[in-house]
């Protein structure tokens, strides 16, 4: 199971012998280095903390639940979570959410996308390609934050990360973007993805939550990200 360095270390928790393979085979044709586990039991053998770099989690194990698992690492553990699910399991990716993922893919899946998102998640966590610089015109200020938006990612006064899952900065990008305009939430709902068809208000209320305790020095009082009642949410860059 020892990786070289420069080939993070992916934990497979798949109760599916084809999907492992499958999963396992993508994973080194890309850079990784994959360790298979067909049950939470499997996860947990490899160690405390277990020596990996991210967790991709399917949702349905048999027998037992992948969210308890991501939970379980979200509570001890430093670890990116990426989560599959099946069609339909709308639920499961709000929960997922709730629990910290920080992001999740619908099977099936395009392998590119699945790969983009690991990499894009493990950015966030400090793994992969050097930082690129910061360019004119590709940071948009609001408050004492700051989105670098060729890097993705949310910067504080210092420079440094103010982690956010794919979601979370998908949906703050927007939000910049359409400053002071009332955004409704088939639009928001629309702009995470056309997977996401139910249960919307419980999704984007979650997103919205988990938003606010990362931008706003006070969330229950928001200056930046406010709702407008019946009528969906308004951003806005200088404090109102």
């Amino acid at each position: 199971m020892q990786a070289d360095k420069s080939e993070p270390l992916i934990a497979i928790v798949d109760d599916d012998p084809n999907m492992r393979e499958t999963l396992s085979a993508l994973m080194r044709d890309s850079g990784f280095a994959p360790t298979c586990c067909a049950d939470i039991a499997g996860f947990h053998a490899l160690g405390d903390p277990p020596p990996v770099d991210l967790a991709l989690i399917d949702l349905r194990l048999r027998g037992e639940s992948g969210l308890t698992l991501a939970i379980h690492i979200r509570e001890r553990y430093e670890i990116p979570i990426v989560m599959l699910t099946g069609v339909g399991d709308e639920i499961d990716k709000i929960i997922g959410l709730e629990t910290g993922a920080d992001d999740y893919l619908i099977k099936p899946f395009n392998p590119r996308e699945l790969v983009a998102r690991i990499r894009a998640v493990l950015r966030r966590y400090g793994h992969g390609t050097a930082r690129p610089s910061v360019s004119p015109g590709q940071d948009i200020a609001f408050g004492t934050l700051r989105i670098d938006v060729q890097s993705r990612r949310l910067l504080d006064t210092e420079g440094e990360e103010i982690p956010l899952t794919n979601a979370e900065y998908r949906l703050l990008e927007y939000f910049a973007k359409n400053p002071d305009r009332v955004i409704p939430r088939p639009e928001l709902l629309e702009e995470l993805g056309s997977d996401m068809q139910r249960y919307v208000d419980r999704t984007i209320d979650v997103l919205i939550l988990r938003l606010r305790r990362k931008i706003e020095k006070v969330p229950s009082k928001p200056v930046h990200l406010q709702t407008r009642r019946a009528q969906g949410y308004i951003f806005h860059l200088a404090a109102t």
